[in-house]
């Protein structure tokens, strides 16, 4: 009797501290995301900006996440594509295919793919930078300098990670649509003009506008949450390498149940076009 309260103790603790845990973090994370953007904001005002820090890592994150992303566009343009033409097909709804598109990939594929990538290519590189930098004691050297590290570190990566992010959806939702053009067009399931027609009826200014707000906001939550584990990553390399680990999944979670947030609101408020 008294093993098995020691032992429902135990797990009361254990799930007890890693709640305090989790909700420590999540407020770091967000003192950690309005000092950078303050100090993005009164930078680029006060032409204290780092701009060559800036360039350095907007060209970087751009160069290792550019191949990888239009890599997985061009699949899950074809997916799309050829499991909604199947199901069309057999309802007799071969015209709606472009629609699907429109609202598939704009919506949701484009921006969620591109946060994936910053997350999982961008994120984790940002998270060891900043980890090797704070167990060398860079960062400490450069606090001991009066050098903020969050204006001279953290904010031309999170500038660079929204402007990239909003660039990669870009990339996402073109890729998308033209795979699946070019294979229900090419396949001869409806006609260049049907495909395109569905398309315009249904896709919406907003829709766009949505996207880039999401990708955006995706960015800012990847580069976020991979600067506060590298900035208290301890423990040498190990340290590192575990930072990283949890950056990548921590960042993906939290993308996910963000974007089921916004794109409710969006439903909710947004009125859809059915025509």
């Amino acid at each position: 009797m008294t093993s098995a309260v020691t032992g429902a103790r135990d797990v009361v603790d254990f799930l007890v501290d890693h709640a305090t845990t989790g909700i420590n973090t999540a407020g770091e994370i967000v003192v950690l995301g309005w000092d950078s953007t303050i100090a993005a904001i009164t930078g680029i005002l006060g032409r204290t900006f780092s701009w060559d820090e800036f360039f350095l890592q907007a060209w970087f994150m751009a160069r290792v996440s550019l191949l990888p992303t239009i890599l997985v566009s061009v699949p899950f343009g074809v997916i799309v594509s050829v499991q909604v033409g199947g199901v069309a097909g057999q309802i007799g709804a071969n015209s709606f295919i472009g629609a699907v598109n429109a609202i598939g990939v704009m919506r949701q594929a484009a921006p969620l793919v591109a946060a994936i990538m910053i997350a999982g290519v961008v994120g984790a590189a940002v998270t060891a930078d900043l980890g090797a930098r704070t167990v060398r004691e860079e960062i400490d050297a450069l606090m001991v300098m009066g050098i903020s590290p969050v204006e001279r570190l953290v904010a031309p990566r999170l500038v660079a990670a929204v402007l990239v992010g909003v660039c990669l959806s870009a990339v996402v939702a073109t890729t998308a649509i033209m795979t699946g053009y070019i294979l229900v067009v090419g396949s001869g399931a409806v006609s260049s003009g049907t495909y395109l027609g569905a398309f315009i009826s249904f896709g919406q200014t907003l829709d766009l506008v949505m996207a880039v707000l999401k990708s955006a906001i995706f960015g800012f939550i990847a580069v976020m949450v991979s600067a506060h584990k590298g900035l208290n990553a301890r423990g040498g390399p190990k340290g590192v390498s575990d930072a990283v680990n949890q950056s990548v999944v921590l960042s993906v979670i939290l993308l996910a149940l963000v974007n089921v947030g916004v794109t409710q609101v969006y439903v909710m408020l947004v009125p859809q076009r059915l025509v």
